[in-house]
């Protein structure tokens, strides 16, 4: 198959990953939600947004090698340290979900051990999120420099 083709493929197959992902509309806002059901589906919903994620990364890297080798390497890194935050993010909300009273902000006196859990549910939520906000600027820059003329 000739090059132009191949790319044109990967492409458009981005595109299609980028509209399903647009539809998910994940919030990383967090609530003080003390149930259990609400974080099941919390749960629940980011993994099906962070499969869809490394999904259209994995998509783009594709892409970014067939461009330019040198630069998709550490985005390929990249898309492993999102599934690494990914992973602790929702093993953080299986914290949550398991003792959701954590969660209660009226209850003004939750224990040091819960404390750190909200507190830990709250830093891996934003570094998931900033990474992948990195990921996009970073994917952004290669698209504008290698892509946008093809």
């Amino acid at each position: 198959m000739e090059p132009d083709k191949v790319f044109t493929e990967h492409r458009e197959k981005l595109g299609k990953l980028g509209e399903e992902l647009s539809k998910i509309q994940y919030d990383f806002k967090i609530k003080d939600k003390p149930s259990e059901k609400y974080w099941d589906a919390r749960i629940e919903e980011f993994c099906k947004y962070h499969n869809k994620v490394i999904e259209y990364f994995t998509q783009a890297y594709t892409i970014m090698n067939l461009l330019n080798e040198e630069q998709s390497g550490p985005f390929l890194l990249r898309i492993s340290k999102l599934k690494q935050l990914g992973g602790k993010f929702i093993e953080n909300m299986e914290k949550i979900k398991q003792n959701p009273a954590i969660m209660d902000s009226k209850d003004k006196q939750h224990s040091k051990w819960s404390v750190e859990q909200k507190e830990e549910l709250i830093k891996s939520n934003k570094e998931c999120l900033n990474h992948e906000k990195h990921m996009n600027i970073f994917f952004r820059e290669f698209y504008e420099k290698n892509m946008k003329t093809k």
